[in-house]
């Protein structure tokens, strides 16, 4: 056990790492270079110049709101791929994402964002997570259990039917509200209202602290829900309870950032493939690394271009279907040497 510790201890060291490496990499490279070294000037003494309005009103907001999305959208993926035991399952496939863009959508072609300001926009998104989520919900209860496969099912299906509205909409509509629908469906870190930056923040920690309290669970959910029952873990209770928190870092993350593909699918089975498969050091880890990728992935999304920017889901498409397809073949590739 002791040695298990530590080696858990050097990995959260390594993942911390990368992204304090990644977060200060992103903040000096854009269209304007700043050198490390002046960082620190900018902090102490550059109050008021260009330089420092680039760092600390553009480009941290961005790297602050990357660190909670990717690690909110991580931690979903991994709660679910425990909870339903299947490696395919991504924080999208319950169709909260399809109920928050819906929400954006309708937002966007009534105007709303017009009439009631900025904020009414990832608040339309999470209204339409939310409701999506009450109804999956309900849809899978059956005598007080809330059936598994049924929640997939019935997630897919939702996932289908806002996908097809969505499409109606955007038929209909003008072009101007055309170009807003699209531009946000691909995703965007750029949010400059610091009050959202810090409720995703605040959302992903306490996500992350409260999986955490449900870590060995999440290990005797690998054994079936009947081995899980013997051991003595509530179910029913936990199947809830993770189905809502899962539901709820998804909803909200989409609702400010839109949607980022791949986070949530490909993040667990990369750190799974390294850290392993105990959910003690697993959340953890693919927290750092989903918070990590997001960030490293949004600075390619704003500079490979530049000055112009790349939706970051595109980015996140790329290489993560790149890392997907590379993790799969070394799973099999393992699984024949076997």
């Amino acid at each position: 056990m002791r040695e298990k510790l530590i080696r858990w201890i050097i990995w959260i060291l390594i993942l911390g790492g990368i992204l304090l490496g990644v977060s200060i990499f992103s903040l000096c490279v854009g269209s304007a270079g700043i050198p490390v070294k002046k960082i620190v000037s900018l902090i102490l003494e550059g109050r008021g110049t260009t330089e420092y309005s680039i760092l600390f009103d553009i480009r941290l907001p961005r790297i602050i709101l990357g660190f909670a999305i990717g690690g909110a959208l991580s931690l979903a993926g991994v709660i679910l791929q425990g909870m339903f035991r299947n490696p395919l399952v991504e924080p999208y496939t319950l169709g909260i994402s399809g109920g928050a863009a819906l929400g954006v959508c309708l937002n966007i072609v009534f105007r709303l964002n017009k009439a009631l300001g900025i904020l009414s926009l990832p608040l339309c998104g999470f209204l339409g997570a939310l409701l999506v989520i009450l109804l999956v919900y309900s849809l899978s209860m059956r005598k007080g259990i809330l059936k598994i496969q049924g929640l997939l099912l019935t997630g897919v299906m939702i996932s289908f039917i806002s996908s097809s509205l969505i499409m109606l909409i955007m038929a209909i509509s003008r072009t101007e509200d055309l170009h807003g629908i699209v531009f946000w469906i691909m995703g965007s870190l750029e949010e400059p209202n610091w009050f959202l930056i810090k409720i995703a923040l605040l959302v992903s920690i306490l996500g992350l602290v409260i999986s955490y309290l449900f870590s060995i669970d999440l290990n005797a959910f690998a054994l079936g829900e009947e081995e899980a029952l013997h051991l003595g873990v509530n179910t029913e209770r936990t199947k809830k309870i993770l189905f809502i928190l899962a539901s709820l870092l998804t909803g909200c993350s989409v609702s400010m950032a839109g949607i980022i593909g791949f986070v949530g699918l490909v993040v667990p089975h990369f750190v799974r493939m390294f850290v392993g498969g105990d959910h003690r050091i697993l959340l953890v880890s693919s927290f750092l690394c989903g918070a990590s990728f997001l960030i490293f992935c949004d600075t390619l999304a704003r500079t490979v271009i530049s000055p112009m920017e790349l939706p970051v889901g595109v980015i996140t498409g790329i290489l993560g279907g790149s890392l997907f397809v590379y993790a799969l073949t070394k799973r099999q590739v393992l699984l024949g040497e076997k």
